[in-house]
Formats: C-alpha cells, structure tokens, sequence
C-alpha cells in the first residue's frame, strides 16, 4: 500500500488526519449514483471489493452520548451490542442532521476519521479478519484503505462485535 498525500480534489479531514499521522493508506475514488440505494453497497460494488472489507460509519447515540460505529456494509449495526461495547444501556440511531453537523460530514460520506468533533468510536471486530479494511474518505465517492490497526489507533476505537449478519 503507498502512503498518498492529500491533493485538492481529494483533500478532506479524513485524509488530512490520515497524511498528518504519516500512515499508509490508499484512496479510491468513483462516480457517486445519487439514485444508488446504498452507499456502502455502492462503494463495495463500484470499486469490486468485498461487502464484507467494506465499512459504513453510522452515528448513533447511547445514553444520550454521540457515538460512532463502524460495521460492515454486508451487515448492520447491532444496537445493544454497541451500548454494551460502550458500558451503555440504551443505544438507538442519532439524528441524521445531528451527526452531519457534529461530525462535519454528510450522510454517506462520514468517516470516522477527521471528524469536527471526536466521537467515542467503536469498530466492529471483523475488520480484525481483513489485512485492509475500506471506510469513508468524507465524501460520497471516496473510500480510503487502510489496516484495521491503523483506523483503530487514529480514532481510539474500540474493538467489539456489534454487527449483525
């Protein structure tokens, strides 16, 4: 995997983190399908990877708390698994303009990196099983690839099994 330098058309938050922390990762670019009914089936698809090495980043709250959960697109989020990854009782789907304006990023598009405000982040442990996972450059249409070690140590997540087949 080369190590990439943000350049203007693909420069986000997240690729700034990613470059700032001098680690090595890979972007994947492709045309976004506004009409496409899913993001992460989309991205998987357009750039023939596994559903299963490719992770959405949704924004939940638990407790009250914003938190992040990075889970497979061949999957979903397991809403008590993550308030229990997070020693929390109750977990439900934050409001999708809450998480756009806290985060810094459009839905479809946050990525758990070079959010605007740093929220408490938990992966999904299958990302584990994959040398490279893929997540969300911050924008629909970019992807950035990346060992699952590398995403964990920049957004201090958490590992813990929180998707659903």
């Amino acid at each position: 995997m080369a190590k990439k330098k943000a350049q203007a058309p693909a420069g986000t938050p997240a690729i700034a983190a990613l470059t700032s922390a001098g680690a090595e990762f890979t972007v994947h670019a492709y045309e976004h399908d506004p009409a496409h009914p899913s993001y992460g089936g989309e991205a998987a698809q357009a750039m023939g990877v596994s559903p299963d090495r490719v992770f959405k980043t949704l924004v939940a709250e638990v407790d009250g708390v914003l938190t992040v959960a990075v889970v497979p697109v061949s999957g979903s989020l397991d809403l008590k698994a993550l308030a229990t990854a997070v020693s929390g009782k109750r977990a439900s789907m934050a409001d999708p303009a809450l998480a756009e304006r806290t985060t810094g990023y459009v839905r479809g598009g946050i990525s758990p990196l070079g959010q605007r405000k740093r929220l408490r982040t938990v992966l999904d442990a299958s990302a584990q099983d994959h040398a490279t996972i893929c997540v969300s450059a911050g924008r629909r249409g970019l992807e950035v690839e990346l060992p699952p070690a590398t995403l964990t140590t920049l957004a201090s997540a958490t590992l813990a099994p929180i998707a659903r087949p």
